[in-house]
């Protein structure tokens, strides 16, 4: 049985080994993770493969406990049916510009209107709080298809001062 973990709250020393822990005591394997800190705030999700007999009312009474223990705002457990890993990346998007609301919205809608899959997103805001930057780095999944992407990336460029470059992920031989 493959599970959704998510969890979310004020970061601290021993969250990872806490769930990863949790999750070992039903057998469970760490399939596919990712975790970050974002101004202060833990976030992880995981995809977690247990046996088919494990309890899911156990994990998640477990996985609250944890919650408890390390003061999680939130931690859920849902199952996962059909993992299909999709279409990889096949390109990196990098954008920046002077921080204003919308930008990610901007980027998102023009790489969803060319039916380009975003596969991992990270965003920054730097400099002074007088003069802000945005950037912003995504791993894109782009089809054939869509075509013009360049094109209508630079067409973001504007009064904002919005910079976007799109580049072919190299593949490494092994």
């Amino acid at each position: 049985m493959n599970l959704a973990v998510t969890a979310i709250g004020r970061d601290r020393p021993g969250i990872v080994a806490a769930i990863t822990g949790a999750l070992l005591d039903f057998d469970g394997n760490v399939d596919d993770s990712q975790m970050s800190i974002l101004h202060g705030q833990f976030a992880v999700m995981l995809i977690v493969s247990v046996p088919e007999s494990a309890d899911l009312g156990e994990i998640s009474a477990r996985l609250e406990e944890v919650g408890n223990e390390f003061d999680l705002g939130g931690i859920t457990v849902s199952p996962v049916s059909d993992l299909d890993r999709g279409a990889g990346p096949t390109h990196v998007l990098t954008v920046y510009g002077a921080d204003r609301p919308g930008m990610v919205h901007d980027v998102a809608a023009l790489l969803a209107a060319s039916d380009v899959n975003i596969t991992d997103l990270r965003t920054r805001r730097t400099g002074d709080s007088t003069a802000p930057l945005y950037t912003m780095m995504m791993e894109v999944s782009v089809p054939s298809s869509a075509t013009g992407l360049k094109e209508a990336l630079a067409g973001l460029t504007g009064p904002g001062g919005i910079e976007a470059h799109l580049a072919e992920l190299e593949t490494e031989v092994i």
